[in-house]
């Protein structure tokens, strides 16, 4: 049954950044005389994303996708100030912004530490046989405008044998120098009295630490795609004899969920959208809690997870350009060929 609404409002709404996406495309057909789009993350990956939102709000506001990419995205991505501000105001009264700091005055103060992991020997070698493996052609192939595919299959075995090698087809590791830092600053943080979530991008590095807490006797629960019962499993945790860590796959419990009973967060594995780990960090810092927050950021030296944090750092000025008139200019806004080429060389 067809129904005219009176207010249709989006929570969460970065998740229709992509206009061709089913849910984007039965959003905007919803018939409301009132549209109200609520983000914490309006721009995740690329200047794109913020079209998409607007879009759902006010068609035709920004023109259509291909003309928006043609007068601001690319503009924009090159460094263009002018054209920044353009968007700015042109977006400014359709956008009301308010920071954290703002708006939750009284919240603990949260910080952000990078743990440095110095790789094994062993740990070493497989890395540098992995990138010695791809480096060369896959650089090649970018630079004549191919191997965009191949470009990030060598990008995910760089990461995966900076956290941990067992993760590498055809590898076997009962270990990790990362795991070991983090077992280590986790039982540090435990005999505090602290709770933490655990935080990865692949369920099977999540597998690798499982029995180090078991060993460790350390109480724990797990929520990732997999989890059927994630009202449970989140009661059971912000209860007072919950277990002290949780293990996470970010892509399940990433947005959404509440987990203030912790006040540490540790994210394994560095990855190039930094808005993602920003979503993983409020999970803990948000209103109803009542402790300072450490988010502690694991970081194998000499790796391509260096690349990325500095990759990260340039992709953190898009929103606050467009958006707030904060300094850097655009930036660059996807993981465009030139990232993959900088993170490969």
């Amino acid at each position: 049954e067809e129904r005219d609404w009176s207010t249709v409002v989006l929570d969460e709404a970065q998740h229709i950044k992509n206009p061709s996406s089913q849910v984007a495309q039965a959003a905007c057909k919803l018939p409301a005389r009132f549209r109200i789009a609520l983000t914490g993350t309006p721009i995740e990956n690329r200047l794109e994303d913020l079209w998409s939102q607007l879009h759902f709000l006010n068609p035709g506001l920004l023109g259509g996708l291909s003309d928006f990419r043609e007068r601001y995205a690319r503009p924009i991505a090159d460094g263009d100030a002018e054209v920044t501000a353009r968007l700015r105001q042109r977006v400014r009264p359709f956008v009301t912004r308010r920071l954290k700091r703002e708006v939750e005055s009284e919240l603990p103060a949260r910080t952000d530490v990078i743990l440095h992991c110095t790789l094994s020997e062993e740990e070493r070698a497989a890395y540098d046989a992995v990138r010695a493996a791809t480096r060369e052609e896959v650089v090649r192939q970018l630079a004549k405008g191919q191997g965009v595919l191949q470009a990030l299959e060598a990008l995910l075995r760089l990461r995966q044998a900076a956290c941990h090698t067992g993760l590498l087809p055809g590898h076997e590791a009962p270990t990790s120098s990362k795991v070991s830092l983090l077992l280590e600053t986790l039982e540090g943080a435990l005999a505090e009295g602290h709770r933490a979530l655990v935080f990865s991008q692949w369920t099977s590095l999540l597998d690798r630490v499982e029995p180090h807490l078991e060993a460790a006797s350390i109480e724990f629960s797990r929520l990732d795609g997999s989890t059927r019962n994630r009202g449970d499993v989140v009661r059971n945790f912000q209860s007072d004899d919950g277990p002290p860590v949780m293990l996470i796959s970010l892509k399940a419990g990433g947005t959404g969920l509440t987990l203030t009973r912790a006040d540490h967060v540790f994210l394994l594995d560095p990855w190039w959208n930094p808005a993602v780990e920003d979503q993983a960090a409020d999970r803990i810092h948000r209103i109803g809690q009542e402790h300072p927050v450490l988010v502690h950021r694991l970081v194998a030296e000499n790796t391509v997870e260096e690349s990325l944090l500095r990759l990260q750092e340039r992709k953190r000025t898009l929103s606050s350009s467009v958006l707030d008139g904060g300094d850097g200019g655009g930036g660059p806004t996807g993981l465009t060929r030139e990232d993959l080429i900088e993170l490969l060389s």
